[in-house]
């Protein structure tokens, strides 16, 4: 199965092509960033696809990263990866970001919790909790960072994610130390393709997990009266 992964949920705009008959990925690029993912996404998708040696006809399927994250930039990435799995007549899957931020440390050791959390400003992050072996523990929320803090003194863990590092740091406060940290930006594209590889294909096409509003709202109060 050859798979195309995309991800613009956070502080990165990524793509790879995985070959997965032998798990190895043809071609892949990420480019850190936390704006203008939606005018680099497409010549990045172009470069990685031609690298790869390989056509859209070619590809089996798009995963793509689903959130929590950027508003825009998954909206970007979602956007791409469903208009070329329609071009291309081929499936797209959704990745939690979560899921991608967790399954390299799942992966590398299925005997220890892993806690993924996303920096969600004003002292909040978006949360999951993974028992040990990848199975859900808490389902994806957004809570204040303290919750984070408190579910990683409770349980030695793996704590991954761009809140990584403000969790670590306020248990070091208390002396608790967790099996391991990730404080990377944004998941690993690899795992990305990987974890799409897997997932069976849904119903419908790829949504945005966003589990807030939006700060911006519109403003209703401003709209003209309809004619």
């Amino acid at each position: 199965m050859l798979v195309l992964a995309i991800d613009t949920a956070l502080a990165a705009c990524s793509t790879a092509v995985l070959d997965t008959a032998d798990d190895r990925i043809l071609a892949g690029e990420s480019l850190p960033m936390m704006r203008g993912h939606a005018e680099a996404l497409m010549p990045l998708i172009a470069r990685v696809m031609d690298e790869s040696g390989k056509a859209f006809a070619d590809i089996d399927r798009v995963a793509v990263t689903t959130g929590p994250g950027s508003f825009t930039g998954l909206r970007v990435g979602i956007a791409a990866a469903r208009g070329i799995a329609l071009a291309a007549e081929k499936p797209a899957v959704g990745i939690s970001t979560f899921a991608a931020y967790a399954a390299p440390h799942i992966a590398d050791d299925k005997t220890i919790p892993v806690i993924a959390a996303i920096d969600a400003r004003h002292e909040h992050v978006y949360l999951q909790v993974f028992a040990p072996g990848g199975r859900t523990f808490t389902t994806p929320r957004l809570a204040p960072l303290s919750d984070a803090v408190r579910a990683a003194s409770e349980m030695r863990s793996c704590i991954v994610g761009s809140a990584a590092y403000a969790i670590a740091a306020a248990l070091a406060e208390s002396h608790v130390r967790p099996a391991s940290i990730d404080t990377r930006p944004a998941p690993d594209i690899t795992w990305v393709a990987r974890r799409g590889a897997g997932l069976p294909e849904g119903p419908s096409p790829p949504k945005p997990q966003y589990l807030r509003a939006p700060d911006a709202q519109p403003q209703h109060a401003a709209q003209l009266p309809r004619r």
